[in-house]
């Protein structure tokens, strides 16, 4: 088992590297799963393809991925003197909180937004824009309902058509920040996996993004099983470390959603267990402390704050098959299909990972809550791994390579 200093002690300094502006992949490869993937097993590295994948996982594992969607989350509006004021969606209000059931809602909807140029849109100002959606014209509006807590609301003319609808016809692709560029076509159907589902995310799941159908068929072949299950990934995923004391980061939230069967699978499965992103393997720790809350704190509420995993002395706690059962055994007194919560889970050196056995997973940014969670992972062995991958000419963050790390 790795050996940490105590969480307290963490410095933002000590995850730092150069990344030369070069090494960020600026645009996707043709082919998905022909990109680069480093292979981290028991200290050592090997150099392989993506579409060699499935020859490096043991039959019987279990892969879980994460079949959020993203949505076309920034809304440009015109007002009558020409000024542009964009609109990126981040986190809906009313008429609820669950992103799954308010895309599909067919009156106003109310979201938390961020504004470029707000100091154009005057108070009381309505916005609109005409768009055509499903073989008809609609008119969109926004109205900006308190300034200071950006907050805006969305009505449309054409109550039959949900919002989800409304978005993909009038949004842009919420491309990374650091990409700075603007989106083409061609990242519509590329920033985002064959496998998205749930619409509700406003950045990809990028490991994910490597996946082939032929990828899937040939993990099936080797015995490979899959599950699923979602996390909608926010914009806080970008939101750097500003703090030295790492602990002192505020750690988004994001909602995550799964099924029973999912949950069924996990409490029963004893072969390994591989998640396909830092997104999947949050939201896989989160359910194993929310199985926790409920033996330990007998508390029903699926909510993670971000340092509760590091509360608990590890020889306490109960197993992984014990913290799933405990959600399993939840779901069926409460007579409950589905269950949704939310995470603001921080993984850095010091987590005991209960769950995931292997990681696949891009590179990322230095400084970053993400290098924070590979470090944790692969312990002092993830300065290696990313000086290897400099050294390799690996592509860097979203549209980049990939990587398959093992637990240490």
């Amino acid at each position: 088992m790795l050996k940490y200093p105590s969480i307290e002690d963490i410095r933002l300094s000590d995850y730092e590297y150069i990344l030369p502006e070069q090494r960020i992949a600026k645009f996707p490869l043709e082919k998905r799963d022909h990109s680069k993937l480093l292979h981290f097993h028991s200290g050592q590295i090997s150099h392989q393809h993506f579409y060699e994948l499935p020859q490096l996982l043991p039959s019987g594992s279990l892969m879980v991925f994460n079949n959020t969607k993203v949505i076309p989350a920034r809304l440009i509006f015109q007002r009558e003197t020409g000024a542009k004021i964009e609109i990126f969606l981040l986190k809906p209000l009313a008429p609820c909180t669950i992103i799954n059931e308010i895309m599909i809602q067919t009156q106003e909807v109310t979201w938390e937004v961020m504004i470029g140029n707000l100091k154009k849109w005057k108070d009381g100002e309505v916005l609109q824009g005409e768009i055509f959606v499903q073989g008809k014209t609609c008119v969109i509006s926004a109205k900006l309902l308190n300034r200071d807590q950006k907050t805006v609301s969305f009505s449309w003319t054409d109550h039959d058509i949900p919002f989800v609808s409304i978005v993909e016809a009038s949004g842009e692709v919420p491309l990374p920040p650091y990409l700075n560029r603007a989106a083409t076509a061609e990242d519509k159907p590329r920033y985002q996996t064959v496998y998205s589902k749930k619409e509700g995310a406003v950045a990809a799941p990028t490991a994910g993004l490597h996946f082939t159908d032929t990828v899937l068929e040939e993990l099936e072949s080797k015995g490979v099983q899959k599950e699923f299950l979602t996390l909608h990934v926010s914009a806080g995923t970008f939101q750097p470390i500003k703090e030295e004391k790492v602990t002192e980061h505020p750690m988004h939230s994001e909602q995550v959603v799964v099924q029973y069967e999912t949950i069924m699978r996990l409490s029963h499965h004893q072969e390994k267990v591989i998640a396909v992103g830092t997104t999947s393997l949050r939201s896989l720790e989160s359910l194993y402390w929310y199985g926790v809350k409920l033996l330990l704190d007998q508390d029903p509420q699926f909510f993670i704050p971000k340092l509760y995993p590091y509360k608990y002395k590890m020889s306490n706690l109960p197993s992984r098959t014990e913290s799933f059962k405990a959600v399993e055994n939840y779901m069926v007194s409460k007579g409950i299909k589905e269950i949704t919560g939310s995470t603001e889970i921080f993984i850095m050196p010091g987590y005991d990972f209960k769950v995931c056995d292997g990681l696949v997973t891009n590179f990322h940014q230095p400084s970053s809550t993400l290098i924070l969670l590979v470090a944790a992972y692969t312990g002092e062995d993830w300065r290696k791994i990313y000086m290897e991958a400099l050294k390799n000419d690996y592509r860097f963050l979203s549209y980049g390579d990939s990587s398959l790390l093992w637990k240490q």
